[in-house]
């Protein structure tokens, strides 16, 4: 935020506080101390414009709009990442030599927009300090044959020898090696050319079954197999390949961003493997569609795992008071987001549903698993409306101060060093504004990403990990305190956090007496233009006379 400074100097003492970076904070037992750390996010589906865009064709300025719309609300909820699907089917949401454009922007497969949808969403999440992950659905090449607008180069009609078809769909086969580096490619693409935070895959690998249908991969099964593989295993083995594939790639080009998977909520039952949870559902993403996800964290292929968990508690056949610890135990070491059922929420089936208190109980059930991270709502467009006001409940109760994303500390566990200079200013409308210098690289070469800037009262503890005393997060080196208490004084602490969330060991502190000017009005918001490389952004500031 640009601001003219004409102030008076704050009686000031820079301070340095903390020896170890911040870990997450304790809860009770009945979890109710707010996180500091969680990951807290929405996903947004452009399959058949479920989410965004709301429908085909409309025109960039609407699109823009909408998406910014989108983000500022789920900002609003408390969420602090967004998981965009940008390959629906066998398409793009960017411009792509591996790819044609998809058919959910402009109407027609290959037609492209006036502007790169990706860089676009990716400059504006992070213009909120959101993360964005992109989401790919990577097998389904065409969603249906009769009904989809299909391209020219679709990869499945230029190479109809690395499809098959089941149902009214057209699938890559898994079981080629030669679609298996295609796709890695398509996913080393995206991360090379954008500034992602994450590469997300959903569950779909082998197709859901279907009554009457036959997956017939017999031929590739016969070429590819290993002596004494069946073909299921085999065909587990193609998945393995690829997610191992996957993993290597990003991590070769760009270490910092994250893997996901969201499989369906269940491994396998106990009473096929004891290793399972025990519930009785007769469909698993091992056994159905050979993703084995579990195989995927012990090897630690992906960084998180984000299971959808569509059930609500006491389930009779897939409990979610099971499934949540058994998930949070079988993450060896790495990030368990929970799938929330928010389309459940929002249009419910069942009386369980129709409790306005099932997913506030299921949030708050989370929290006594310290391996449970997170959670991921599906879908953003089922907040519409406010549905048993979980809106609501977000934003006055669970999601009430902000979070910071979780750090991977077999990622990145250096973190940066502290701010330098921290300087505070009185101004003549009652606020406070803080300036500071950002910090040198730390030993890795890690800059600063951004900053957390606490406020204390004069008589408060140094609280590091009570997110109630976080005032704002900014990407930029200066904040303004916009509402301050007249003749109070405040200790202003602010640390500097890394791209993997790594918060500074030591922060910068000011102690500032404050004005005493009487009491600031309510805010006037006024909208000013934020260009950048991909757009311009209308953004409201609140503006206080007194």
């Amino acid at each position: 935020m640009t601001r003219l400074w004409p102030f008076s100097l704050i009686p000031l003492m820079l301070l340095l506080l903390g020896s170890n970076a911040p870990t997450d904070p304790p809860t009770d037992a009945k979890g109710t101390r707010a996180l500091k750390r969680e990951f807290r996010a929405v996903w947004v589906a452009t399959f058949h414009n479920i989410d965004w865009p709301k429908s085909k064709g409309m025109n960039t300025a609407a699109q823009k709009r909408e998406f910014l719309a989108l983000l500022k609300r789920q900002k609003a909820n408390g969420m602090n990442a967004v998981v965009v699907q940008v390959r629906p089917s066998g398409d793009a949401l960017y411009p792509s030599r591996l790819a044609p454009w998809s058919e959910y922007l402009t109407g027609i497969q290959g037609k492209p927009p006036s502007y790169d949808p990706l860089a676009f969403m990716i400059e504006a999440a992070h213009e909120e300090n959101m993360e964005f992950h992109a989401w790919f659905n990577p097998f389904r090449a065409i969603s249906h044959v009769s009904f989809s607008s299909v391209a020219p180069y679709n990869i499945a009609k230029k190479r109809p020898d690395w499809t098959f078809k089941y149902g009214q769909r057209i699938y890559l086969n898994p079981g080629k090696p030669q679609v298996r580096k295609y796709l890695t490619n398509v996913i080393a693409e995206v991360v090379n050319k954008y500034d992602i935070d994450g590469i997300h895959f959903d569950d779909y690998f082998y197709p859901y079954p279907k009554d009457g249908e036959v997956l017939d991969d017999s031929k590739t099964f016969l070429q590819y197999r290993e002596a004494g593989q069946d073909v299921h295993a085999w065909r587990r083995s193609n998945i393995d390949a690829f997610i191992s594939s996957v993993s290597d790639t990003i991590r070769k080009n760009k270490p910092h961003v994250k893997f996901g998977i969201s499989p369906v909520g269940v491994w396998r039952n106990a009473r096929q493997d004891a290793r399972g949870p025990r519930v009785r559902s007769t469909f698993s993403s091992y056994d159905v569609l050979h993703a084995d996800v579990r195989k995927w964290l012990e090897k630690g292929w992906i960084d998180y795992v984000a299971p959808q968990l569509y059930f609500n508690m006491n389930h009779p056949t897939a409990d979610y008071s099971v499934l949540v610890p058994w998930w949070a135990r079988n993450s060896f070491g790495k990030h368990v987001y929970i799938g929330q059922a928010m389309f459940k929420v929002k249009d419910p089936q069942s009386a369980s549903w129709r409790d306005p208190f099932e997913l506030p109980r299921q949030l708050k059930f989370n929290l006594r698993y310290p391996q449970v991270k997170g959670s991921i709502f599906y879908s953003a467009s089922s907040f519409n409306g406010n549905p048993h006001s979980v809106e609501s409940v977000l934003r006055r109760d669970r999601y009430k101060y902000p979070a910071l994303v979780p750090s991977m500390s077999w990622k990145d566990s250096i973190p940066p060093l502290a701010p330098q200079s921290l300087k505070g200013k009185n101004f003549d409308d009652g606020t406070i504004g803080l300036t500071w210098d950002a910090p040198e690289p730390a030993e890795d070469g890690q800059q600063a990403h951004y900053y957390v800037i606490y406020r204390f009262g004069k008589e408060e503890a140094i609280d590091m990990e009570a997110p109630a005393y976080i005032l704002g997060i900014t990407r930029k080196t200066h904040f303004i305190d916009a509402n301050p208490r007249p003749e109070t004084d405040y200790t202003y602490v602010v640390t500097a956090v890394d791209r993997l969330h790594n918060e500074s060991k030591s922060v910068a502190a000011a102690f500032l007496s404050s004005h005493t000017k009487p009491p600031v009005t309510a805010p006037i918001e006024r909208t000013r233009t934020v260009d950048s490389d991909v757009g311009s952004f209308k953004k409201t500031v609140p503006y206080y006379k007194q």
